[in-house]
């Protein structure tokens, strides 16, 4: 019976790879084998496993923060925010990408949205900075690699699912999180200005003609616009997080109304603009939802057919250290980030090794903040990244794939570097 629990996962595993509905599959596979290898009686409880489950509290925060990156990525104030930026850091070399990646980081911190952060940047930016003569491969990597931050910058959804099913504090997630975020953020502007000063024709510096004529009008209230709205927002969400005002979910209802008050005070609000964010965030949330319903179908059979308590007992049997365990574990989800979505993983793989990571007694808040920057690193990855396929898809024409995967390289390399010294050095994570 635990053979079969196994054999279960590999199946649905190889289906959805083959292109098959990652939600139908779960639920579908897993109760065809529980129909052919299950008594009876197990049944009755999987409805209230799924009740559960769906009415979970903190669950709540993620249509809110969905409908909150939306809003704010039709607001138009990543627009505003990145010409601002761009005119702050002008004369300096690299100056425009250092300004893409506070843009993004900032988006990060508004959204959560990975993907939406990378299309809503690749939209504005790299047609800039191309027009003022960036190299391809660094103005794509520096896109690419700051919009991927949404995946560990709170208020991320990927933290949010991950608290969930690790059954541990979403709030406490953020806060350890926040510093990894932060460290990231200043790795890639240290390369970028690296970079900049060893290849000066990468990245020059924007012109005085430029800088004069955006500094003309109200340059003042443009920089107090730009950076003051996003802020007020940011710190309206993570501080009453952080503060012990708000539980999470409090706070992205928070963060749901002052993004629609925000592209209200830009006078990009109607009732258009009101459906088509409805209409995303609906869409998006079924599918997250459906996903965990299946998602909560397969762990139930797995679990009830002994696969846990077969996988506890073979790492036990073969002597595999917590850390081995933990190696092993970051391999499959960085592999299996080519291939599958971050949600279908943190509903797969997740929860069949969190009773082992208990079992080791590992710090499950650690476990979270290494699994989203795993997830993130994937994410960057060539030949598969998401992020450079969401990239490619709005990139301007003489943008090629190849440009995507060689200025993406060093992005990915700073990840794995940081990855590696969030392993040995927990303590990172934990400064409040």
């Amino acid at each position: 019976m635990e053979f079969l629990a196994i054999i279960l996962f590999i199946s649905i595993f190889v289906l959805i790879l083959y292109g098959f509905p990652v939600s139908f599959t779960l639920g579908g596979i897993s109760m065809i084998y529980a129909l052919c290898f299950l008594p009876w009686e197990s049944f009755t409880a999987l409805p209230p496993r799924v009740m559960g489950v769906m009415s979970n509290y903190v669950l709540l925060a993620v249509p809110l923060f969905i409908f909150m990156g939306i809003m704010l990525e039709k607001s138009g104030l990543a627009e505003g925010l990145l010409e601002t930026m761009a005119v702050l850091f002008g004369r300096l070399k690299g100056g425009l990408a250092i300004s893409v990646t506070i843009v993004g980081a900032l988006l990060a911190a508004s959204t959560g949205i990975v993907g939406a952060t990378v299309i809503t940047m690749g939209l504005i930016s790299l047609p800039t900075m191309l027009k003022r003569g960036y190299k391809k491969e660094l103005a794509t990597g520096t896109i690419a690699a700051s919009g991927t931050l949404g995946q560990i910058i709170p208020p991320s959804v990927v933290l949010v699912l991950l608290g969930s099913v690790l059954n541990v504090s979403v709030g406490k997630l953020f806060s350890a999180a926040l510093v990894p975020g932060i460290l990231l953020v200043a790795l890639y502007i240290i390369y970028i200005l690296i970079a900049a000063h060893l290849r000066p024709n990468w990245a020059p510096p924007v012109s005085e003609e430029e800088l004069a004529a955006f500094k003309e009008k109200d340059f003042a209230k443009k920089v107090f616009i730009a950076f003051f709205l996003p802020f007020l927002l940011i710190i309206a969400v993570l501080g009453s997080i952080f503060a012990g005002i708000a539980s999470p979910t409090e706070a992205a209802a928070v963060g749901a109304l002052g993004a629609t008050l925000l592209t209200i005070s830009q006078r990009k609000f109607n009732l258009d603009i009101l459906k088509k964010v409805m209409r995303e965030t609906t869409h998006l949330t079924s599918m997250v939802f459906l996903i965990l319903l299946g998602a909560t179908t397969f762990s139930f059979v797995f679990r009830e057919m002994g696969g846990d308590v077969y996988l506890v007992d073979l790492i036990k049997g073969s002597n595999l250290s917590a850390m081995g365990f933990l190696l092993l574990v970051m391999i499959v989800v960085f592999i299996s980030g080519f291939f599958i979505d971050f949600i279908e993983i943190i509903f797969i793989i997740v929860p069949i090794v969190t009773p082992i990571f208990i079992e080791f007694e590992v710090n499950l808040i650690w476990i979270g903040v290494l699994l989203a920057l795993n997830l993130q690193t994937s994410f960057l990855s060539p030949p598969f990244g998401f992020s450079l396929f969401y990239l490619k898809g709005v990139a301007p024409e003489g943008v090629t794939t190849g440009h995507l995967y060689r200025g993406i390289i060093p992005f990915v390399l700073i990840q794995l570097i940081f990855l590696l010294t969030v392993v040995f050095f927990p303590e990172i994570l934990f400064w409040n």
